[in-house]
């Protein structure tokens, strides 16, 4: 067992306790009774950073490492790895694929497996020469060239498509955003992008250049309408009005609407002062690549009759099956290493069919899945590494997984533990904390009066420890509060939501009760993030802003 003695981080009060090894050991207790100062703040804590103290200095420089933990004692704590409850967000350039390191396998294959196209258009068997590093040489016209390495079908480095730079979208920018009301005219502040961008003076800069400023925008002719929104950046003496009445004269560079928010896209660092940028731009698939991120040259590859794109728009249900007929059609003297290949793909895809994330696609961006979604990947990487002895710290695991799917999270956990690991557990839901073998109780409420240990033991024991909290919930004997429901649902008029399809959400039509709680169910990746955050939203912020 872990032995922990005079525990004083955050608000636990000086606490000691006796953490099995080997086992499943759930930490309970209110919001903010300091289940995750023990989980994290010392059992984590300490783990990861033993561990880390072992390594080289060089190394250690390195890596972030936590602050020693505030115990009086801490031993025989193994390394430790933390899943966190809400993983961070990736960045635009990830996908399902590139976070689940799928892609990378799929990469490989079509590197040293697929049916190139050579320079006079003919489609080659697959063959050794590209891992042999040698050139292919056409049988139909004697044409020789290389097959491509795996990084030139990445999307991050050599194989990004070069007009969209591998993210698969361009932006422009709308030009019915920059004048919000036409009715007004250069003068009065009409162009929004000067005014949001602090150069709400460049009317007098067009002026030089024969714009009319004292006529209503609807009414100026197309040629000053053009030099308002593309107008060259040339030099003019312009005088500039201060606050008190003087005039300071200006050699200033026009620049025109359309400039005035390239060059604020340019300088933008923050959240926020990309958010002021963005009603400004559209957001559309890149013409060259159509969304599928990779370069032509990359795209010819064909496997199965398929490119890489096309695989990758494949559900992990679907792309198993794919893959596998794929590499069985392998030419003999190639089949032996797609199936190597073949070997590393499914060792890892099984692990996320288990956990039920067969209906993403390998190319479904990583910031529009869900935090369920999210955790689960985080999890398969940690399974498919095979450890032992290693104490892994699960912070809520349950959070955004509907009780269908909590099975398959209660399957991995056995998983780890039965692969000699140790688990600790810290969540709410009765039926993931009903599969440890021992709990820790902290509590009695929360912030400073929490930190205590008010009950720890086997399950059976905590059911009937009289001081505990959780002990009614585990045995079903608290009475569950459920309030009366109001009137007609519809009584205060509803939103309606039309969709197009959505990721995996179908084109709907959808009804929501205004002045009501309407909850929005369904299992992972059924498409609730998506209605909501994706379609409701956004459509709720356009209609309060007029951007109808």
């Amino acid at each position: 067992m872990i032995i922990i003695r005079g525990a004083k981080v955050h608000n636990l009060k000086n606490i000691d306790v006796d953490i099995p090894l080997g086992k499943i050991v759930a930490i309970s207790g209110v919001s903010g009774s300091g289940k995750s100062s023990l989980a994290l703040g010392v059992l984590y804590s300490e783990g990861s950073r033993r561990y880390l103290d072992a390594l080289s200095t060089y190394t250690r420089r390195r890596i972030s490492q936590t602050e020693k933990a505030q115990v009086d004692l801490i031993q025989y704590v193994p390394a430790a790895l933390a899943l966190h409850q809400r993983p961070n967000v990736p960045n635009i350039r990830s996908t399902f694929g590139t976070s689940t390191e799928l892609l990378n396998s799929l990469r490989l294959l079509y590197s040293r497996c697929g049916n190139y196209t050579c320079p006079n258009g003919h489609l080659q068997e697959a063959t050794l020469n590209v891992a042999r590093e040698i050139p292919i040489k056409c049988p139909e016209c004697g044409e020789e060239f290389y097959g491509l390495g795996a990084e030139e079908y990445a999307f991050n480095s050599d194989g990004a498509c070069p007009t969209c730079s591998g993210t698969g979208f361009i932006r422009g920018i709308d030009d019915s955003t920059l004048v919000g009301d036409e009715t007004k005219t250069l003068e009065d502040g009409a162009v929004e992008s000067w005014n949001m961008f602090g150069i709400s003076w460049m009317y007098h800069v067009a002026g030089e250049l024969g714009v009319r400023i004292d006529v209503p925008f609807k009414d100026l002719a197309d040629e000053e309408k053009d030099i308002v929104y593309n107008g060259p950046a040339v030099k003019r003496y312009i005088n500039i009005p201060s606050k008190n009445g003087k005039l300071f004269e200006l050699n200033a560079e026009y620049r025109n609407a359309h400039k005035a928010v390239e060059e604020a896209l340019k300088k933008a660092k923050t959240e926020k002062g990309l958010q002021r940028i963005n009603k400004y731009l559209t957001t559309q698939p890149c013409p060259d690549c159509e969304g599928a991120r990779i370069n032509s040259k990359a795209r010819k590859t064909l496997l199965g009759g398929i490119n890489l794109a096309e695989a990758c728009h494949m559900d992990l249900k679907e792309l198993v099956i794919w893959i596998r007929e794929v590499v069985g059609e392998l030419p003999d003297g190639v089949r032996q290493m797609g199936e190597n290949i073949l070997e590393e793909f499914m060792d890892n895809a099984t692990i996320l069919l288990d956990l039920g994330l067969s209906y993403i696609s390998l190319d479904r961006p990583a910031n529009t899945l869900s935090t369920g979604e999210l955790q689960r990947m985080q999890l398969a990487k940690t399974l498919r590494n095979h450890t032992t002895g290693v104490l892994y710290v699960l912070d809520e695991p349950s959070i955004g997984l509907h009780p269908d799917n909590v099975n398959g999270l209660i399957s991995v956990i056995r998983h780890l533990v039965d692969d000699g690991n140790s688990i600790i557990l810290v969540d709410h839901d009765t039926k993931i904390l009903g599969i440890a073998d021992y709990m820790v109780e902290l509590g009695p409420t929360a912030g400073a009066d929490g930190g205590n240990i008010i009950a720890q033991g086997t399950l059976d024991e905590i059911k009937f420890n009289e001081s505990s909290q959780i002990a009614p919930f585990l045995s079903n004997s608290e009475k569950i509060i459920i309030r009366d429901k109001s009137g007609d649902v519809f009584e205060n008029g509803f939103i309606e939501i039309k969709t197009s399809e959505i990721h995996n959400v179908k084109p709907i039509d959808v009804q929501i009760p205004k002045g009501k709680l309407t909850v929005v169910t369904g299992v992972s990746g059924s498409g609730k993030t998506t209605l909501l955050l994706e379609a409701l939203y956004p459509a709720v912020n356009a209609h309060i802003n007029g951007d109808e």
